[in-house]
């Protein structure tokens, strides 16, 4: 007697671990993108106004609306980063999104020292809490430009979005340099107009082309 032979397809099994798949960034409106580069806009807008007014190293009132301009500035930024973890942005690896993750951190307390710098007396300005605090400010901008250039190499953005993020996130790596070089009435200037140019632009651009960060259908 010959043995019945099954020819029926194995049924595809659906009890295996799916853990090392790049996860799905989560979904973000063209509005929502629109209002993030918009803030993005004013907060540097309320910052490089500071800095033409009173510089990049104010003193007295100077000193803390520049403090609290630059808060404002770092709100957009946090605007900023919202958008490029929602689109991975850097690349859906998972060091691409944890970078995100660190930057918002370093982020988190440099703007905490924004704050506590441009509102509490003189004295306590001094306290060894907010120097320590205060490295955050170089290493936040240090690793928005790491971002930049991830952002770039991805190519997950398309078009000036893809690198104005690099161009706005130089911000230190030229002010610094020309504050060193040339003192503060130089980097008043530069610094006040490459927010312009750069993080205000960028800010811009996310409103008016929200569709090339978006993925594509």
């Amino acid at each position: 007697m010959n043995a019945h032979i099954s020819t029926t397809p194995a049924r595809a099994r659906t009890d295996v671990p799916t853990d090392d798949r790049p996860p799905t960034p989560a979904a973000i409106a063209p509005a929502t993108v629109r209002r993030l580069g918009l803030a993005l806009t004013a907060g540097t807008l309320a910052w490089a106004t500071s800095i033409f007014i009173f510089g990049t190293v104010g003193d007295g009132l100077g000193q803390r609306v520049g403090d609290l301009t630059a808060l404002a500035f770092q709100f957009g930024v946090f605007g900023l980063l919202t958008v490029q973890i929602r689109t991975a942005a850097t690349g859906v690896s998972r060091v691409s999104r944890i970078m995100l993750k660190v930057e918002l951190v370093l982020l988190g307390l440099a703007s905490l020292w924004s704050l506590l710098h441009g509102v509490l007396p003189k004295p306590a300005q001094d306290h060894v809490a907010l120097a320590v605090l205060d490295v955050f400010w170089p290493l936040s901008m240090l690793g928005m430009m790491i971002i930049g250039i991830k952002l770039a190499v991805a190519a997950r953005w398309r078009g000036p979005l893809r690198w104005w993020p690099l161009i706005a996130e130089s911000w230190a790596v030229v002010t610094v340099p020309m504050f060193i070089m040339f003192g503060e009435g130089a980097s008043r200037w530069v610094g006040g107009g490459h927010l312009l140019i750069g993080y205000a632009t960028l800010g811009l651009l996310l409103a008016l082309r929200p569709g090339l960060v978006l993925p594509r259908d």
